[in-house]
């Protein structure tokens, strides 16, 4: 084969995390053939937050230059007391934090990430696409791995990623019974048009991210398409637990809740717009992701809760680790020792990660004196300072190729 006798890797999922690991192991010179369970590409989602190092993985696997133009670069984060919209600090991000991490922090919708690498995907030989394919379970054999559609289908491969989400199937089957456990909170989102100017307030600007802290309950609003839309996203402690990652909410709820949760911003964003609930889920900590031929990343490996703005990011990360530790590994012994050492590089800062997120979401949603508390540490600290404590996470860097 020209491929050096490289078998195709079985990708099973093509969200995020599935179509950056198939480009990262074309890279390295490994062919996959990517199964996604729908007909189509996903058209769902609203906006996602790419800080310094999931863009350099961008930059790494080459889908960068496919999102300039319709990203936005905030320059501050800036976070409120929900009930009273006061200031209580402002985080520095535009030329500060590229600077101190040599690649921007980028906030994009998420469909225009999915279209970018899908055009990488589809423009790379390495890789094969097989839609409408649902993956039931998997057959690990002394030298190939095999996966098996609902319809009958199967496929076969040199090793199998799991890139299948919460609710992952690969997961299951690896280390059962890992059922998700329901975290108690729902998000839901929505894509307003940016005003044509700022509002008198300052609330909503095209240039700067929104966080507004109430008991149970936090908003997010960013630039989204160069600023001309703004993506929202509202996280609330309720009892709703659909498995579902689009579910319809009705305006007149979510309008309600705004209202009661951060008045002032109701009245910016307005009333009517089309609200999209997901329930959040969790998994415990894994002890590891692989199984000879057989491996797991992004949320089939450690879902991660939205107070890090870090889901989508590790799942690039675990992606493009996979590239470099095993796009070039030969011979069933090989790839799974490989397999071994990408789950080794990637199981500590995962973990920490989600940790980290589960830790914001308490802080976020603290309620009387605790959130008083909160609330006059946040005033007393600067923004560079909190952001420092961050390194960790945004200066990551991808492994070189092995």
């Amino acid at each position: 084969m020209a491929n050096g006798q490289r078998e195709p890797a079985l990708i099973a999922g093509g969200g995020i995390g599935g179509l950056a690991a198939a480009l990262a192991l074309a890279q390295a010179g490994r062919p996959s053939i990517v199964v996604e369970r729908r007909a189509e590409w996903s058209e769902a989602g609203a906006g996602i937050q790419l800080s310094p190092n999931g863009v350099r993985v961008l930059q790494r696997l080459g889908v960068a230059p496919g999102l300039e133009s319709v990203v936005a670069s905030p320059r501050e984060i800036v976070v409120r007391d929900a009930a009273t919209a006061r200031v209580l600090q402002r985080l520095p991000l535009g030329d500060w934090i590229s600077a101190r991490h040599g690649a921007p922090y980028w906030l994009a919708h998420r469909r225009d990430l999915q279209s970018a690498l899908v055009a990488a995907v589809e423009s790379e030989p390495l890789i094969s696409v097989v839609k409408d394919f649902e993956v039931t379970s998997f057959e690990a054999r002394a030298e190939h791995t095999l996966v098996h559609a609902r319809d009958g289908r199967s496929l076969e491969g040199a090793m199998l990623v799991g890139a299948d989400g919460v609710f992952s199937r690969i997961r299951q089957q690896l280390f059962a019974p890992r059922a998700p456990r329901f975290s108690g909170r729902t998000a839901a989102r929505t894509v307003v048009t940016a005003p044509g100017s700022a509002n008198s307030d300052d609330f909503i600007l095209p240039d700067a991210t929104g966080v507004w802290l109430a008991p149970g309950a936090h908003v997010v609003h960013y630039p989204v398409r160069a600023g001309r839309e703004i993506a929202v996203v509202v996280v609330r402690t309720e009892t709703w637990k659909s498995h579902g990652w689009s579910e319809p909410v009705s305006a007149q709820e979510m309008e309600a809740t705004l209202e009661r949760v951060a008045p002032a911003l109701a009245r910016a964003l307005g009333t009517g717009h089309d609200w999209r609930r997901w329930a959040l889920f969790e998994v415990e900590p894994l002890a590891r992701w692989s199984q000879g031929h057989v491996t797991i990343l992004g949320d089939a490996a450690h879902p991660t809760l939205p107070f890090l703005a870090q889901g989508g990011v590790l799942a690039l990360e675990d992606a493009v680790t996979l590239g470099a530790y095993v796009g070039r590994a030969c011979g069933p012994a090989e790839i799974a020792a490989s397999l071994a050492a990408y789950e080794t590089a990637r199981l500590d800062r995962s973990r920490r990660i989600v940790a980290a997120a589960r830790r914001n979401g308490l802080v976020f949603h603290l309620s009387g004196p605790a959130a008083f508390a909160r609330n006059t540490a946040m005033r007393v600290l600067s923004g560079e300072r909190v952001l420092t404590g961050y390194d960790w996470v945004y200066g990551w860097r991808p492994p070189e190729q092995g």
